[in-house]
């Protein structure tokens, strides 16, 4: 489904402050799973899912969707394949306009600009059908401005615009980071519903080892722009992740 062939990246190439990130570096993400991405800062897991989205240009290698190379596409053309949920709850939304036009701009994604009116009125009952399966009242909101809503709700409706046209792939960029746990509960909750309930195949990247094993099916944890574990969520502890983390801590305060 998604398929990363070779990827290397270097930061600051060419000087004496040069990172390599990545080198020659491979993943397959299974389609219709949800693949947890988790590592400590500097891992390479934001980077990695930049890369796929295009907001970072790759140096080598390919990143195939559906047996196509988007590697070099930019980034707006890869939008129309891939949904994205990000963690700044305001970055997935326009907050000056009501949740009714934010909808309406979602269902634009894959067309061309025009200046014809930006609200189809014969859309609304599928954008309140969408709102309703969250569940959160939004359906009965539809002119508020979506600066008014609270974290839980702007990344809610985040989720249902990016998912709206059934995206290739969904990118769950760390999305509850920003909200307190009962909210971040709630928002994982109608998460996991939205994913299987269009089968969409997402990766999420995550810092609570909790919620990486609650609500994905595998988990990939990355150290210096390798993988160093693989494996079904159903097969793995919090305690094992947590000890992996201490070990990993302990050996960079060594060198």
């Amino acid at each position: 489904m998604l398929k990363i062939n070779n990827l290397s990246k270097s930061f600051n190439k060419e000087t004496d402050h040069e990172i390599q990130l990545f080198k020659n570096f491979n993943l397959e993400i299974q389609k219709n799973k949800c693949t947890a991405i988790i590592g400590s800062n500097g891992c390479g897991k934001s980077t990695l899912l930049n890369m796929i989205a295009g907001s970072i240009i790759l140096d080598d290698g390919e990143i195939m969707l559906e047996d196509k190379n988007i590697g070099r596409l930019t980034e707006e053309k890869r939008s129309v394949h891939i949904g994205r949920v990000y963690q700044n709850p305001s970055m997935g939304v326009s907050p000056s306009l009501t949740i009714l036009e934010n909808m309406s701009l979602a269902d634009k994604k894959s067309e061309r600009f025009t200046l014809k009116r930006l609200v189809k009125k014969n859309r609304i009952p599928e954008y309140i059908k969408l709102l309703k399966e969250l569940d959160l009242g939004l359906e009965n909101q539809l002119n508020t401005q979506v600066k008014y809503l609270s974290g839980g709700q702007r990344q809610s409706l985040s989720l249902v615009m990016a998912t709206m046209k059934l995206p290739d792939l969904l990118l769950l960029d760390e999305h509850t980071a920003a909200l307190d746990p009962k909210t971040s509960f709630v928002v994982m909750e109608k998460t996991k519903e939205v994913i299987e309930r269009h089968n969409i195949t997402t990766i999420m990247i995550s810092h609570n080892m909790k919620d990486a094993i609650d609500y994905s099916d595998r988990i990939v944890m990355l150290d210096k722009g390798k993988v160093i574990l693989d494996k079904d969520s159903k097969d793995i502890t919090e305690a094992e992740l947590m000890e992996i983390y201490r070990m990993r801590i302990s050996r960079d305060i060594a060198s």
